[in-house]
């Protein structure tokens, strides 16, 4: 459906509320009821909508829906799906034609409070029949967070996604892609984000939910998605908040034992100069997406296959759209406020000081670089081999013009050299190993680790065809 054209608000409610078939409960908790209102609003709302509630009392909503844990949880938006399709049903299913297809749509969410700072973010979903009679219901949960300032603004931008969510599902739900790009009707930039979607039920059964997450940076409404170390797509504050974290960034295409020894470096280097435990440290690995989102092309699964050899060496996974350090420092630092090193190779020194990367800043590169090294963060450098000879923090090209600030840095314990490394992997390169899988070459399996040759020969993923760069 690449010839797809947005609906305005008005026009999905009227469809949804003018078509007979299609009739459910609206539960919405926090940020007032702004989705069943936006039915309301266009008129003729009793042909759609069955029960409207707000259960904002915990005692109350216990008392509904069970207790549980965190009442802003995708648990607790389950409870309350499950609870209210099968009253629906239960309820209605005698009384209405038999070609009705019934639905429940919630939210929990933490919109702006009054008086005081707080994460605002929640879930919503929707159970619904594709076709009469259909049970178990299909399902889709998102993890959203508001980006207006105002309690008003979250509302009314929560209203929209909501509607556009139910409409999305009777009408887009043999597309993800085109359901996905939906979700952002009439929305605008900058009001919602959706870091997290899943799909379940039999029209979705061929939905891969990684995939799917690849969607949502694609079609921008996020910047940056989770992964699991078992390659499922995760919150990111559920990961991140109040944990030290370590990045690698680069291609894995594939990862190598180098990858996993600067990971291991970073994890050591950060824990000793922090005084954290290394248990509670998070490993990620960031793979750019910002060719493909930019240029709309690429091999998706070639993205999901670097997530599944990433998991390989125990990490976590993130694809961003980030081309700039500091963009990525920043979104880390809104999930946990705990130290953060971001690990790059001391070839790739230059490309932090490109004056080039901080067009656009007032402040230029002293701005970037301000945004980067702010709150904690380091940036620690592992050698590497250039031309022959190996390459440290200390003799690796600075610019002249930087060069004091580049001191300052390091005599500040924020640009720090990784001095105890593997001499044994240090010099695999993912780029020549990559060469030598598609030229055919043996001798190739040396430089990865035996569990990720393993995954790569079961799922055919060394005839990947194209060539890595670290």
């Amino acid at each position: 459906m690449s010839d797809y054209t947005p609906l305005a608000l008005a026009a999905k409610a009227l469809s949804i509320n003018l078509n007979e078939q299609q009739y459910g409960s609206i539960v919405e908790i926090g940020a007032g009821q702004e989705v069943a209102r936006n039915f309301f609003r266009v008129g003729a709302a009793a042909g759609t909508i069955a029960k409207t509630s707000s259960a904002y009392d915990m005692a109350v909503s216990d008392a509904i829906y069970g207790k549980g844990g965190r009442y802003v949880s995708r648990e607790r938006v389950e409870k309350i799906l499950n609870y209210e399709f099968q009253l629906c049903v239960e309820r209605l299913e005698s009384t209405r034609p038999d070609d009705s297809t019934f639905f429940a749509y919630a939210a929990s969410v933490e919109a702006k409070a009054y008086g005081r700072e707080n994460e605002c973010h929640g879930w919503i979903g929707i159970q619904f029949q594709g076709e009469a009679k259909q049970n178990p219901p299909n399902q889709v949960i998102c993890h959203v967070r508001m980006l207006d300032k105002t309690n008003g603004r979250q509302s009314e931008a929560l209203g929209i996604l909501g509607v556009n969510l139910i409409y999305a599902s009777f009408h887009y739900r043999h597309d993800v892609n085109t359901f996905i790009k939906s979700l952002k009707d009439n929305l605008g930039d900058d009001r919602i984000e959706i870091d997290l979607i899943h799909f379940s039920g039999d029209h979705f059964k061929d939905v891969d939910n990684r995939l799917s997450s690849l969607l949502l940076v694609e079609n921008w409404l996020t910047r940056v998605v989770m992964f699991d170390t078992q390659g499922n797509p995760a919150v990111p504050r559920d990961v991140l908040y109040k944990k030290p974290t370590v990045v690698t960034r680069g291609s894995f295409k594939p990862p190598t034992k180098t990858h996993l020894d600067m990971t291991e470096c970073g994890v050591r280097l950060l824990a000793e100069a922090t005084q954290s435990d290394e248990k509670r440290v998070v490993r990620l690995a960031e793979i750019s997406m910002s060719q493909l989102v930019s240029e709309q092309k690429g091999d998706n699964k070639d993205f999901l296959a670097r997530v599944t050899l990433a998991n390989s060496l125990g990490m976590h996974v993130l694809l961003s759209d980030y081309v700039r350090y500091f963009s990525l420092s920043s979104w880390l630092r809104r999930h946990t406020n705990q130290p953060i090193a971001i690990l790059i190779k001391s070839i790739d020194l230059p490309y932090i000081f490109d004056h080039d990367l901080y067009q656009g800043l007032e402040g230029g590169t002293l701005e970037g670089l301000g945004k980067l090294f702010h709150s904690g963060t380091k940036v620690l450098v592992y050698p590497a081999y250039e031309e022959g000879c190996l390459m440290h923090l200390s003799n690796a090209p600075k610019p002249d013009s930087l060069k004091h600030i580049v001191a300052q840095l390091m005599e500040d314990n924020k640009l720090i050299p990784i001095e105890r490394f593997s001499n044994d992997v240090v010099g695999i390169s993912a780029r020549e190993t990559m060469k030598m899988i598609l030229a055919g070459e043996s001798g190739w399996e040396v430089n990865l680790l035996p569990e990720t040759v393993e995954i790569m020969k079961q799922n055919n993923l060394h005839g990947i065809n194209s060539i890595a760069d670290d």
